[in-house]
């Protein structure tokens, strides 16, 4: 993300707006568990950064004010199944404060996305609760009833088409006999994508890295079904299932843990698309974004050192 002369809370409130169409076709096919979601992480980001702040002993308001820590939420929350149980997304976004941001000396000092290490952290540590996902819309009344636990979860539940397909590839099945695409995922992918672009129009985020994101998907899927097509998710598929428009626009663009450089920026964000194809393909998780991101976090103190702009008259 670029300054713009816009301080760091009017870009943060940018970005939520951006958001908006991608949670909107969220709410369409799945109802009001998403926004519960979000209204519940946000509450719990203000508390934990509050809290920490505290015992730091530093300015509550002034950093709560930047709007960083709603922006986790947000995107935390848009990311776990929305028929989490309340738990999830307060222990989630704890984390994400805590250990993704404030215990490195808050925003600008962590060298990780935080809002992608709370949900690696509850991926690892509640896979059940992480890996159930809704298949149906949900009035008010019954998100409530499933985010408290007060209802039987698996009657409006099932794995997400992702999980289905890598399921289906792994019992020998074709992929051509495999039910890929999903109409609900395509669309909130498509908001998200039109979220993007509104971002790279206002000029809040560069375009380096989310389009070579896609590209990375792209041309790893492609190489990776070159022969043996019928074992392999196509490359179209990977764009539209799963957080992938959600990762190239808003995670992976994150201004503190990506690359700084242009050409580092599309090294970085081709990496995570390959890294991505291949987690989705031979590892244990039908997504990847979120390991994908991380581990290439840990890689851009490297990829800005040997990418940095030569200086003018030298």
């Amino acid at each position: 993300m670029r300054s713009n002369g816009l301080s760091t809370n009017q870009i943060m409130r940018q970005v939520v707006y951006a958001l908006a169409l991608g949670i909107g076709a969220s709410y369409y096919f799945f109802g009001w568990g998403v926004l519960l979601q979000i209204i519940l992480g946000v509450i719990t980001a203000v508390v934990a950064e509050s809290v920490f702040l505290l015992l730091r002993k530093q300015d509550v308001k002034k950093t709560i004010s930047d709007g960083s820590a709603i922006l986790t939420a947000v995107l935390l929350a848009v990311a776990i199944p929305s028929i989490a149980p309340w738990w999830i997304i307060v222990v989630g976004v704890s984390f994400a404060i805590i250990f993704g941001k404030q215990i490195y000396g808050g925003l600008g000092n962590n060298p990780f996305n935080p809002a992608m290490l709370g949900y690696a952290f509850l991926l690892i540590s509640y896979p059940l609760q992480m890996s159930t996902w809704q298949v149906d819309f949900l009035s008010f009344g019954q998100s409530l009833e499933l985010l408290f636990n007060w209802t039987n979860i698996d009657a409006v539940s099932g794995a997400t088409r992702l999980d289905a397909v890598k399921t289906g590839l792994s019992l020998g099945n074709s992929i051509d006999n495999l039910q890929v695409y999903s109409s609900s995922q395509a669309w909130i992918n498509a908001g998200f994508l039109f979220g993007g672009l509104y971002l790279l129009l206002r000029r809040i985020i560069f375009w380096q890295i989310p389009a070579s994101f896609i590209a990375g998907i792209a041309v790893t899927a492609f190489l990776i079904s070159i022969g043996n097509a019928d074992a392999y998710l196509p490359a179209h598929n990977h764009l539209i299932l799963g957080g992938t428009m959600l990762g190239a626009f808003f995670i992976a663009t994150d201004p503190v843990s990506a690359s700084t450089t242009p050409r580092g920026r599309i090294i970085y964000g081709f990496l995570i698309g390959v890294l991505i194809v291949v987690i989705r393909s031979f590892g244990g998780y039908p997504d990847a974004v979120a390991f994908a991101v991380l581990l290439m976090n840990i890689t851009v103190p490297l990829i800005d050192y040997y990418t940095q702009p030569r200086i003018f008259g030298k």
